[in-house]
């Protein structure tokens, strides 16, 4: 019996020794890497807590391109901000194709701006860049639309008078009320109760992406997708979420008047309308849906996040928020509200805010890319449909490009005469033709809510600043603060 045991090992060892060979002369011209299992591809060599923290050890074995299999499936890392600036701007057509991400594949199914790729990406991406300005990207209309938030943000605010609160669900209201009234041409009471179901479902569900389970579903997506798991959750929220978006759009469709759209699904509706004698038109329902779900969940997701670890640096910190109010009261003063042409005037508190999306880092690894050709890189060969990770954490803190990266230090940011200087490595909003569609709006965003809550309060916290913990709740994709309470004390 035991014999039998014995020799039924050996076979299985020796099945498995060749598909491994075989799997790797295959990909024998990818970029060098740990060598795969069959199936489990390189699981050995991962950190289940943490995919980022697998790559970057890697990194340091085999430099800063190099190949990772998760099961079965080759992806290739690009480390830094040399390589990733090298793929993605020099090469920016060939790197432009959208990579699989296991745990949002049932959620978009290829459909939506996010998610697409060749001609229909460029179609929506034109399409989407033109009505997001039409509807609430014009310098001035932006503008007004924001300062008309952040004064209902500090009405909000001045109520709690000064008790302890965590500020994570008004930072995501205000960053959702932005994009929904692009999108939904009106905003949300910060108490209704659908508004506030929305805001729930889209920050559990990025705190899922980035959790050690998310992470586990990238390695083993094949598999898991048959069971119970975060992948299902995700799915059951963003169900959600569609089901409010559909009622949405049927309501547009409705009330729609051609003369006079009235946001960005009035907008969609009417090139719907004029292709619909086309039975290959990319200006479907299903991409209807789910560009609205891509633009909502990235255009206050991340945006609130940023805003939630932005004020926790604020009271580890207190001499930084102490120069920012500085600033503050001598470009800006006391009465009138911060607006986007007083930038130009506050580079330290530019240089603040730059310092926040480094050091916050909120989407280290990167949203996956993929190569649309055979494609030569750095004397290897990446086959056409393979997956690309960026990974922007390697950038935003490249030893190459900032001083002790690991400390909060806005300084870097300044010149000798402490203008604001631009860095290559820093590339928040990734680069290329992928960039984040939201950017202006972001930065818009960050720089007008940040300036008006310092311009109304001071901060404190119950906590000595040393004290003070940044570790992130998790960090996969995306990275999740801390939770923790603040004081907005009126100034």
């Amino acid at each position: 019996m035991e014999l039998c045991i014995l020799l039924l090992l050996l076979l299985l060892s020796g099945v498995l020794i060749l598909l491994a060979r075989g799997h790797t002369k295959t990909h024998s011209c990818l970029p060098p890497g740990p060598h795969p299992l069959p199936f489990l591809g390189n699981i050995l060599q991962m950190d289940r807590r943490s995919l980022l923290r697998s790559f970057l050890k890697l990194r340091d074995k085999y430099g800063d391109v190099f190949t990772v299999y998760l099961g079965s499936r080759p992806v290739v890392m690009l480390c830094g901000s040399e390589a990733i600036r090298e793929a993605l701007v020099d090469q920016a057509e060939v790197f432009s194709g959208r990579g699989k991400m296991a745990i949002l594949d049932q959620v978009f199914k290829g459909y939506g701006v996010s998610f697409v790729n060749g001609e229909c990406w460029k179609a929506l991406r034109k399409f989407t860049l033109a009505a997001m300005k039409d509807f609430g990207m014009r310098k001035q209309s932006m503008e007004a639309r924001i300062q008309e938030e952040a004064q209902c943000l500090v009405e909000e605010l001045r109520k709690s008078q000064g008790a302890l609160q965590d500020p994570a669900t008004i930072f995501q209201a205000i960053s959702a009320n932005i994009i929904c009234f692009t999108l939904f041409g009106k905003r949300f009471d910060y108490r209704d109760p659908e508004f506030q179901r929305l805001l729930d479902m889209f920050h559990q569900t990025f705190t899922l992406i980035s959790s050690f389970s998310g992470q586990m579903f990238e390695l083993f997506s094949d598999i898991l997708k048959y069971f119970p798991g975060t992948h299902r959750q995700i799915n059951r929220n963003m169900r959600e979420v569609k089901d409010f978006i559909g009622r949405s759009v049927e309501e547009h469709r409705q009330t729609l008047d051609p003369s006079s759209p009235r946001d960005f699904i009035d907008n969609y509706l009417l090139r719907m309308d004029k292709e619909k004698s086309n039975p290959v038109s990319v200006f479907n329902h299903q991409n209807l849906i789910n560009t609205v779900l891509a633009l909502l969940f990235g255009g206050m997701e991340t945006t609130s996040t940023t805003l939630y670890y932005g004020f926790l640096f604020f009271l580890k910190y207190p001499h930084i928020t102490g120069k920012v109010h500085n600033e503050i009261d001598q470009v800006i003063g006391s009465h009138c509200p911060p607006a986007l042409d007083d930038r130009a005037k506050m580079p330290y508190t530019e240089a603040v805010i730059n310092e926040i999306q480094r050091c916050g880092d909120i989407l280290p690894i990167g949203v996956p890319h993929m190569v649309m050709k055979d494609t030569q890189f750095r004397g290897y060969i990446i086959p056409k449909g393979t997956d690309i990770y960026p990974l922007l954490s390697t950038a935003l803190f490249d030893p190459r490009y900032f001083d002790t990266p690991d400390t909060f230090n806005p300084d870097r940011f300044l010149d000798a005469t402490g203008a604001l200087k631009n860095n290559r490595a820093f590339m928040p909003f990734s680069i290329g033709k992928r960039i984040c569609l939201g950017e202006g709006l972001a930065r818009a965003e960050l720089f007008l809510f940040l300036t008006t809550i310092l311009q109304n309060f001071s901060v404190a916290s119950s906590m000595a600043p040393e004290d003070i913990d940044l570790t992130p709740q998790e960090c996969g994709v995306g990275k999740v603060p801390p939770t923790y309470q603040i004081r907005f004390l009126s100034r």
